[in-house]
């Protein structure tokens, strides 16, 4: 999986861990057999979740070009690159409690996500700093949901 990174250390970093987590495609495999095979929904697999990363960034670098000020920055201080990493994260693990289920499928989510920014976010980010980042993905994820309100 590939997202241009603008420069950003930390997302090509995180990609970098993202491609080498077999733990992490499991889940986008087994969430396409729950939403596809058993479902007869779309994709809810890799590829959605590459499509679903790439326009997300995509979307929050055109809307910090135009001047809004992502939240991570105005909240906590944090850099504009550490918005991109929230962003690209919440795209990657947004449908991954599809794996367990479809029905309450971002609560799950949540349950799933939590382990995985545990593991990756190390890496990353200090303590304090992870603690955030792995707050606002969280959020993103309950409030992709159908009435969520971020």
């Amino acid at each position: 999986m590939t997202v241009p990174d603008r420069h950003s250390p930390k997302l090509r970093q995180l990609m970098e861990d993202v491609n080498a987590d077999d733990d992490l495609y499991g889940l986008w495999v087994a969430a396409n057999v729950n939403a596809m095979e058993r479902l007869g929904m779309t994709d809810h697999g890799p590829v959605h979740v590459k499509i679903v990363m790439n326009l997300a960034v995509r979307m929050l670098r055109l809307l910090m070009d135009a001047g809004v000020q992502p939240s991570i920055v105005t909240d906590y201080a944090m850099e504009p690159e550490d918005a991109e990493v929230v962003v690209a994260l919440a795209a990657l693990l947004h449908d991954v409690g599809m794996s367990i289920h479809r029905t309450d499928h971002e609560a799950f989510s949540l349950f799933v996500a939590q382990d995985k920014l545990r593991q990756m976010l190390p890496r990353l980010y200090d303590e304090r700093r992870r603690t955030i980042v792995r707050a606002e993905v969280l959020h993103a994820i309950i409030a992709h949901r159908s009435g969520g309100k971020p």
